[in-house]
């Protein structure tokens, strides 16, 4: 099993501030905007070094995605930064109608996402913003698995022409992905090879998924891992290729039942390489207050669950 190595906890977010920066830094034509949340999406170093780049809307989200889409249209790179909550849902008439439809060259922050968000409760614990996104004709969605990840996306996103969403969260968590490892919009990333089960895992579950293939690995199980890092595009040959090879599948998300990757990848799978698989999501429930590891563990969005359902699927092949 290829060994990863925790380097350190840092917020995902953490990675889009530092990613922002760097995207600025390469390309003139970067500009940042937030709905009065620079600190909490670590934009604060961006507006710092680039203060006539940096647009403070103020808490009018719908305003701001507007201003960005107009800007666009005038050769900028414009990254909306907001909680999940509010740049997916608040203002999804404007994502849809401005980015979407307009196709333009907006990048949309997503900050705070899934249910590791914490204690701030069901409100703000976005559980269906991938749904949200992924329905948009055209519409990239990048979902990495730590600080690393998510600052490469970013600039990744800088570098592509067209609408991106981007998701990233507030808990500290494993830094564990080569730093200078270059992020491929439309990769999926192999973990770790198997031979007797895929786990399937975006995000912070990717970390989850490790460690429940090392888990599983000391019981005799062979789990290969793949990283959903790009959701849209999905890169649909590796996931139906792993699947060929090890006969089953576990998909793995902090996100809901309806309109997740469960549901993506199930769909792949079945339309030419049908498997047993289970799935790992936050089932059709809202979010609860409590610690990220708290609530990770109370819905069964952790490493035990995931091995969990590893071995109920190995059973059904």
């Amino acid at each position: 099993m290829k060994k990863y190595i925790d380097s350190g906890k840092i917020d995902t977010r953490s990675g889009f501030g530092a990613g922002l920066l760097e995207a600025g830094k390469r390309n003139p034509n970067v500009v940042a905007l937030t709905a009065d949340l620079k600190g909490s999406l670590k934009m604060d170093a961006f507006a710092k070094e680039f203060p006539e780049r940096f647009v403070q809307c103020g808490i009018a989200e719908a305003n701001m995605v507007g201003v960005a889409a107009g800007m666009s249209l005038t050769g900028k790179i414009p990254f909306c930064g907001s909680f999940a909550e509010f740049i997916s849902g608040r203002v999804y008439d404007q994502i849809r109608q401005e980015v979407g439809y307009g196709h333009t060259n907006v990048k949309l922050a997503s900050s705070h996402a899934g249910i590791t968000l914490g204690e701030d409760g069901a409100t703000h614990q976005t559980m269906e913003d991938i749904a949200l996104m992924r329905a948009i004709p055209g519409m990239v969605v990048l979902n990495g698995c730590d600080y690393n990840q998510v600052k490469n996306a970013t600039i990744a996103a800088a570098e592509y022409q067209g609408p991106v969403y981007i998701r990233f969260g507030r808990p500290s968590r494993p830094n564990f992905t080569p730093a200078d490892e270059p992020f491929v919009i439309g990769k999926v990333y192999n973990m770790n090879e198997g031979k007797d089960v895929t786990l399937v895992a975006t995000g912070h579950m990717v970390w989850e998924a490790l460690l429940a293939a090392e888990a599983l690995e000391a019981e005799g199980i062979s789990a290969e891992v793949l990283n959903i890092a790009t959701i849209k595009p999905l890169d649909e040959k590796a996931i139906c290729e792993s699947a060929a090879k090890t006969g089953c599948v576990v998909v793995a998300e902090e996100h809901n039942s309806a309109g997740g990757i469960g549901e993506l990848v199930a769909g792949v799978l079945a339309a030419s390489t049908p498997v047993p698989m289970e799935f790992i999501n936050g089932a059709d429930r809202w979010g609860q207050s409590g610690t990220p590891g708290e609530l990770l563990a109370a819905y069964g969005l952790d490493a035990a669950h995931i091995a969990a359902a590893a071995r109920k699927v190995l059973s059904r092949k």
